[in-house]
């Protein structure tokens, strides 16, 4: 168990505090692999990675981080910010990687970016965005022990898989391991996995992806208003693993800390603010963690 997550912490606190059996659920949350998440400014990444897997690797484990700093992030919505400028991103990414060294890890790359633009997001330039992506995933491939997924969003969000070949080719998915799924989404583990079957053979094949399994127990919302937002009745997925038993397939991840928020929807706090009683149902209806 992680010491320093939310969830470990909420259940240390809610143990001291008589909350025994609910300490006991959120530890479903806190004994498990989870995402770290780059998303600030400050001086810049470089010491933050190299202390995340220097940490790891003492260990006996492989981190995943994931790069959330796009310009134009989420396009002004929950999970607004990211850099400056393109120069500002290039810095940062560059920061990041060197980060890394030679320690093993797992990168996600930008989450939403490549779908939220094939969606619609005026406020980013489509040309610029897919050269800073493919800049992200060229710089981190440097580094010998990173592997390497460029987000390609969920199962219902471009369902029409070949609409994504020509932005992922801009965003450098040549160079990249493969592509990830359903980060910070809800789609089952079936569905994602046939999708990302798809979304591989649209590309011409070959490439493999990741899953993420951290909230979709139950899968996905059928609401019409805004199922993506701290939707109700959702529960813990598969847990962490490499052994998927498809060889396309390299791991089903918990990229999402399940626990914190999607944003200010449904009494939610901000987007990535630990909300316990949040986390408590993902871990009351989880069957297989």
């Amino acid at each position: 168990m992680n010491p320093d997550t939310h969830a470990a912490r909420q259940a240390v606190a809610w143990r001291a505090g008589g909350r025994v059996s609910d300490a006991w659920f959120i530890e479903r949350i806190a004994r498990r692999a989870q995402a770290e998440w780059l998303n600030k400014d400050g001086p810049g990444p470089e010491a933050l990675v190299r202390a995340l897997v220097d940490r790891a690797a003492a260990a006996g484990r492989v981190p995943v981080l994931v790069a959330y700093f796009i310009p134009h992030r989420d396009c002004g919505d929950y999970s607004a910010g990211g850099a400056r400028d393109a120069a500002h991103y290039r810095a940062w990414i560059d920061a990041f990687a060197k980060g890394l060294g030679t320690r093993a890890a797992y990168v996600i790359v930008e989450p939403d970016a490549v779908a939220q633009q094939i969606a619609g997001c005026e406020a980013a330039d489509a040309s610029e965005r897919y050269g800073l992506l493919a800049h992200a995933v060229a710089r981190l491939k440097q580094q010998p022990g990173a592997k390497v997924y460029l987000d390609a969003g969920n199962a219902s969000w471009i369902p029409q898989e070949e609409r994504l070949v020509e932005p992922l080719r801009l965003a450098g998915i040549a160079r990249a391991d493969g592509f990830a799924l359903n980060v910070s989404n809800y789609r089952t583990t079936k569905e994602s996995r046939e999708y990302g079957h798809r979304v591989a053979r649209a590309l011409g094949g070959g490439k493999h992806f990741v899953v993420d399994t951290s909230r979709n127990g139950s899968g996905a919302y059928t609401g019409a208003d805004k199922p993506w937002c701290n939707p109700p009745g959702r529960a813990l997925g598969i847990p962490p693993t490499t052994r998927t038993g498809d060889p396309a397939v390299d791991a089903y991840l918990w990229v999402k800390r399940p626990g914190e928020s999607d944003g200010t929807c449904r009494g939610g706090p901000t987007a990535g603010t630990w909300w316990p009683e949040y986390a408590l149902g993902l871990a009351h209806r989880a069957r297989n963690t």
